[in-house]
């Protein structure tokens, strides 16, 4: 998703990219952007998180400016939500979630691997079992965030089995517990959504969040309630 997202950008400012075959992108020479207004989209993975909140509280939570005709692969983390028992509610301008029971799913999350953090949070919220595969790739980023999303549900009481490209998450009931960060942002702000049913779960080193959304924690208290 983010290569067909580049592609788009590129050509919407003048400059376009041959596929002769899958996998292999040519940028013919002598092309110009040109310069021109240009609207930004809220950032999508960061929008999972609200998202999520919703359907993990039971509550509803819209995102303006993203909608149908959004170019973010991330986008399709709704549909998961959606799968799960939430409700969405998809516009041309803003995609609305509203909470309720949550059932576990099975879902390869290779193309939007960014917000498998963000549900496997709320797949501990669940009443049945959630697979997440296909994610091998996400042991090598900001920590093995495989790794590192097992050791810190286990924390909270949820029982996990850790696989090779990605892990499952059986119900069970939690509990606090302070959350080590291991300075990913991506913990930091999923397992935030942890607290707001489970009390006493506690963010170490929150101030991580500040390399993609320095105001998470604000926004999060804002819609609270």
């Amino acid at each position: 998703p983010f290569v067909r997202m580049t592609l788009q950008v590129m050509k919407q400012f003048g400059v376009t990219v041959e596929q002769p075959v899958p996998g292999r992108f040519v940028v013919p020479p002598g092309q110009i952007y040109r310069g021109q207004p240009f609207e930004i989209e809220p950032d999508a993975t960061a929008a999972s998180y609200f998202w999520a909140a919703a359907a993990i509280t039971g509550g509803e939570v819209t995102v303006e400016g993203i909608g149908t005709q959004s170019i973010q692969g991330d986008v399709a983390f709704v549909d998961l939500l959606e799968q799960m028992g939430a409700k969405v509610i998809r516009r041309l301008d803003s995609i609305t979630v509203i909470g309720g029971p949550l059932h576990g799913i099975e879902t390869d999350m290779n193309a939007i691997s960014d917000t498998a953090l963000t549900l496997a949070v709320v797949a501990a919220f669940a009443d049945s079992s959630t697979t997440i595969k296909n994610i091998a790739h996400i042991r090598k980023q900001e920590t093995d965030r495989i790794r590192a999303l097992t050791t810190e549900l286990r924390k909270i009481g949820a029982i996990v089995d850790e696989r090779p490209d990605g892990l499952c998450i059986h119900p069970s009931r939690l509990r606090g517990a302070t959350i080590e960060t291991y300075n990913d942002h991506r913990i930091a702000m999923s397992f935030a959504l942890a607290g707001l049913r489970t009390p006493g779960v506690v963010i170490g080193s929150p101030a991580c969040t500040s390399k993609t959304y320095p105001r998470f924690f604000d926004d999060l208290e804002s819609i609270r309630g």
